[in-house]
């Protein structure tokens, strides 16, 4: 997770709103074929003939008025209508403009709570394309508005802020006014705006520089005090919230006071509640605001989150738990090493990849689609963990690799090409895997994993994060003592990575060299020439002048294992010497004469010691 941006991690790690309902969006569990709405009769479903929709647009105010309180209570219950009265055109722009109206409470009042109902039955889309979200704001702002109608907007508001779409942006627009100050201060008033005004602000905390503006403004301590709430309603989407203005800023963090978080991690508490504080402690300490061996995070935070992935909890609780606990340990061996032995981990990652849950009956598509998509994000949650678990300790790699199914599992994500992050997760699990000698020389031999790697990697339109993970797995790969290395070598691994040593991305060309140097490592002096002749001389000279010093000790150890057999290195001088020396003579760095120096002159008597090393 380090090298994704702040929005999606927040993304994978964060559920705004309620539970698992952001998570239930986007598998299609929403739209349960079994949750039965109440209809109304097909006449009545004709927008075009509809009273109620027709009488909105009445100039007069009680006959308007009455038209949008049947049409409020027509809307209960049935998601079809609401569909169909958000797609017929003019209806939206009324109920705004009817909402911009101040001379009119009333109608102002139920046109917004009409407005609310639409958004929560109805695809959002085209609220946030009318420009509801401003009108909405600007309703919240006035300060001579009723309570009432601050309410049902904010309520709104929250709706179409948890939609991807949503213009986040109008909140830090201070040309228009200080609308964060206004949400932030809504955090003293009733319970339902509090947690209304905590999904706003979570939903619309995107950036570094959203949770420092946000923080300025008081959020930090706003929350803390909400934390305090004898609600639980309100503390979790405050606890959710608090996630988002801390996650990856140190700053922020300092901020928080981790003491109004440890009361709500109680057993007395709902799961959910206490998976959120488990999420906040684990950001904080990701943030060094708390250290590996704090008894916050050992006794706390860590065997939560672990508890919360067994089989008891909800599939949603599950895979927040083990996404959250895989970030957690992904950079401390000692947390890595306790979470391996803690209440059978490892067992119930297994459950993940090989279970199959139904959490929707029946047999219509839409079901076995939503089943299909919760089956896969069990997968990648698994994958995530073990990625994490195995990154330094080489038992605990014996006991992953255990698990019945996995590397099957983890070859046929690598091809789910339309699902990036569980492809992700599987190229991060392969990746800590690959860094055990036995598991090379064993478990990768009987399922070439390199096939699917080289297809990522020789892909024009490849993300640049799963490059970089799937170059350094075949970095380990082309070691020594791995069966992978001929195959590899075979499919034309010698220019692919040579052209991943021109990326403008440095870790690609760290990762280019490396694996050319672990390539060379004794070696047969035809691959010896091939890489040279695919690299050519200057783009070697080049790598040595790199910028990344990491990049120019990699290339450093290419040409010691390319020059570190006597006869190679006259068999290389007699066919580059010329290349060598004129490279010599245009350019002054002190460490290229030294290299040429070393090429022309001391070819048969000079021998560094090859080298090679897992990435």
């Amino acid at each position: 997770m380090s090298g994704i941006s702040l929005s999606e991690a927040i993304e994978e790690l964060f559920t705004a709103g309620e539970i698992g309902e952001k998570y239930k969006m986007m598998v299609g569990l929403n739209n349960d074929p079994n949750k039965m709405d109440v209809e109304i009769d097909e006449a009545s479903d004709n927008n075009d003939n509809d009273p109620d929709v027709a009488q909105i647009f009445n100039d007069d105010e009680d006959k308007c008025l009455n038209g949008v309180l049947r049409l409020k209570s027509a809307l209960i219950g049935s998601n079809r209508r609401k569909r169909a009265v958000a797609q017929r055109q003019g209806v939206l722009q009324r109920l705004l403009d009817l909402i911009k109206d101040a001379s009119r409470p009333q109608l102002r009042l139920n046109a917004a709570h009409v407005l609310g109902s639409i958004a929560k039955g109805a695809d959002v889309s085209p609220l946030i394309e009318a420009g509801a979200a401003a009108v909405l704001i600007d309703a919240i702002h006035e300060a001579d508005v009723d309570a009432k109608l601050v309410e049902a907007a904010l309520s709104c508001l929250r709706t179409l802020f948890q939609h991807p779409e949503a213009p986040f942006e109008l909140l830090y627009d201070e040309s228009r006014y200080d609308a964060l100050t206004t949400l932030i201060a809504l955090m003293t008033t009733s319970s339902s705006n509090q947690i209304s005004a905590a999904i706003v602000l979570a939903n619309a905390c995107k950036t570094l520089e959203h949770q420092t503006v946000l923080a300025e403004r008081g959020l930090a301590h706003s929350l803390n005090a909400l934390l305090a709430s004898p609600h639980a309603d309100v503390q979790l989407p405050a606890l959710q919230c608090l996630a988002c203005l801390v996650f990856g800023n140190r700053a922020v963090a300092e901020r928080v006071n981790v003491s109004s978080v440890l009361p709500l991690m109680g057993r007395d508490r709902p799961v959910e509640t206490q998976l959120a504080a488990a999420r906040c402690l684990a950001y904080l300490y990701r943030c060094q605001a708390l250290d590996d061996n704090d008894p916050v995070i050992v006794y706390k935070a860590l065997p939560c989150l672990v508890r919360v992935t067994k089989k008891e909890e909800t599939p949603e609780n599950r895979i927040l738990a083990a996404e959250t606990l895989s970030y957690l340990i992904e950079a401390s061996a000692e947390l890595q090493r306790i979470a391996a032995i803690s209440n059978h981990l490892i067992p119930s990652m297994a459950s993940f990849v090989n279970g199959s849950y139904d959490v929707i009956s029946g047999n219509n598509n839409n079901a076995d689609d939503s089943n299909s998509a919760l089956n896969k994000e069990m997968q990648r949650a698994a994958f995530r963990v073990f990625g994490a678990l195995a990154a330094n300790d080489e038992d605990i790699r014996k006991r992953i690799i255990e698990t019945d199914n996995l590397m099957p599992s983890l070859v046929a994500a690598l091809d789910e090409t339309d699902n990036p992050k569980l492809q992700m997760a599987a190229i991060g699990c392969l990746h800590s895997l690959s860094r055990s000698v036995q598991l090379l020389r064993t478990t990768f031999q009987d399922h070439p994993v390199w096939k699917p790697l080289m297809k990522l990697l020789s892909g024009a339109t490849s993300p640049i994060e799963p490059l970089i993970v799937a170059s350094s797995t075949l970095c380990n790969l082309l070691l020594e003592f791995s069966p992978s290395k001929e195959p590899i070598l075979d499919s034309g691994a010698v220019e692919m990575l040579c052209h991943l040593t021109h990326k403008y991305e440095s870790s690609l060309r760290l990762n280019g060299v490396w694996g050319l140097m672990n390539m060379a490592f004794q070696a047969e002096q035809r691959i010896k020439v091939q890489i040279i002749k695919s690299l050519g001389e200057d783009q070697i000279f080049r790598l040595l002048s790199d910028q990344d010093i990491n990049v120019v000790m990699k290339t450093l150890g290419l040409l010691r294992n390319l020059l570190s057999n006597k006869g190679h290195i006259d068999d290389i001088m007699r066919s580059y010497g010329k290349h060598v020396m004129q490279v010599r003579a245009n350019n002054y760095n002190p460490l290229w004469f030294i290299l040429t120096e070393w090429f022309a002159y001391r070819p048969s008597c000079l021998f560094w010691k090859a080298t090679t090393s897992p990435r």
